[in-house]
């Protein structure tokens, strides 16, 4: 894992300094650039994952408790004294530094549920236990929701998986992409009418029609099962009432630069200068690469910073234009190696606050990366989420490092553990 972790890092600085190359800062260290920035923060980065490996592990399982109500301080404050950046007041700037609560707050939640679920994981058949476990997770996501910062909302969201490991039915993943797929229904068919029969039917129409048979159909095949009825009726409404009220989440709820990208990716709007400029040319920069890519510091999109944010959200694309094909599999490679190395250790775990957080550290790294590389090629909105280890930024770097050892210094002691 330290291996991986050195290897992501390292070819992370490289391709920050591919990004921000300038031939008047042509040194990787020059702090005027963001490549010399990053090998500070990477400097410093190293020294938090060697001073967690000098932890007695016991610390991080009393401390649990403490570390996560810290955090929840943190994104209160941050409400009141922060610095809203790009529309979200999510980062403390002091000076030339500036780093986001929420950054610490995943890895607080992470300790927290570990915690929680070491002591009550047995019983977590109990209803009262899941809803706990829940709170642990929703609330510093609703903190979260009031920056409004939708990215880090996101991650926040991957500990479900940890819960699903734990017993938590599928269905809940289920009810989820069916939420998906009605919203995604109901901004598609409100831009579509139909005429049938001389008479002119809006798409949102057609769609109460549908939904009702379907219903109607279920019903007639299992009326004779008790309890079908109320079942039936109570999904046909919940989701009735779903699928109306998108329109006022859509419109009300989420921003303006949001919505804008949502439908550019749903493809209802192209607007390739405009919302979906960015999308469109990280496409470009990819596909240029082709097989074996352009070469170090040769790829034009990067060199001439077509695509915005080129260091940070946006860093795949310039791995995906210099080192074309083989580097992108390379690093999701990589990517694969580490969170399939942090379950397996996870599940050999004597210990169930490890196994937890083992499991909390692969699900956190496992929405960064997915959403990031998904976000850069055109099948996820962007909404401004890094690539662990690898995009230009000190909190971030710090944050999944400290995720990162902390799991391998409480696996480092896995033959010590009685229960």
């Amino acid at each position: 894992m330290v291996a991986i972790y050195l290897a992501l890092v390292l070819f992370g600085w490289i391709s920050i300094y591919a990004a921000t190359y300038d031939d008047l800062h042509p040194s990787i260290f020059d702090l005027a650039k963001n490549h010399g920035k990053q090998a500070l923060w990477i400097g410093l980065a190293l020294v938090i994952g060697l001073i967690m490996l000098f932890f007695d592990t016991r610390f991080f399982e009393t401390f649990a408790y403490p570390i996560y109500g810290f955090a929840l301080l943190l994104l209160v404050g941050v409400l009141v004294f922060g610095t809203e950046v790009k529309g979200a007041q999510s980062w403390f700037v002091m000076g030339p530094i500036s780093f986001q609560p929420s950054e610490i707050a995943k890895f607080g939640t992470a300790l927290a549920l570990a915690k929680y679920l070491s002591i009550h994981g047995a019983r977590f058949d109990q209803l009262s236990i899941k809803l706990k476990s829940l709170l642990i997770i929703f609330l510093p996501g609703a903190f979260i929701l009031l920056q409004p910062d939708v990215g880090s909302l996101l991650v926040f969201i991957s500990f479900l998986i940890v819960l699903y490991r734990q017993g938590l039915s599928g269905w809940i993943f289920g009810l989820g992409f069916i939420a998906i797929v009605l919203f995604v229904m109901a901004l598609f068919l409100k831009q579509y009418q139909w005429t049938i029969f001389d008479t002119l039917i809006e798409g949102k129409v057609a769609f109460i029609a549908g939904l009702s048979a379907l219903a109607a159909a279920i019903y007639y095949y299992l009326r004779r099962r008790k309890g079908s009825l109320f079942i039936i009726a109570a999904s046909y409404i919940a989701s009735l009432g779903y699928f109306l009220s998108v329109d006022y989440l859509f419109d009300k709820v989420l921003k303006t630069h949001h919505q804008n990208r949502i439908n550019e990716l749903l493809g209802i709007v192209s607007d390739p200068l405009g919302a979906g400029y960015n999308v469109h040319q990280s496409k470009i920069a990819i596909g240029s690469g082709g097989f074996s890519g352009k070469g170090f510091l040769q790829g034009t999109q990067t060199k001439f910073h077509f695509v915005p944010e080129q260091s940070t959200d946006f860093i795949f694309c310039t791995v995906g234009e210099e080192w074309g094909f083989i580097g992108t599999l390379i690093l999701i490679s990589l990517f694969l190696t580490l969170m399939s190395r942090i379950i397996w250790l996870a599940e050999k775990q004597r210990s169930v606050f490890t196994r937890v957080y083992g499991y909390c550290v692969a699900s956190i790294l496992f929405i960064h990366f997915t959403i990031n590389i998904a976000m850069t090629i055109g099948l996820a909105p962007v909404i401004g989420i890094p690539l662990p280890f690898f995009s230009y930024g000190g909190s971030s770097l710090w944050s999944f490092t400290l995720l990162l050892f902390t799991f391998i210094k409480l696996d480092s002691e896995r033959k010590y553990v009685l229960r």
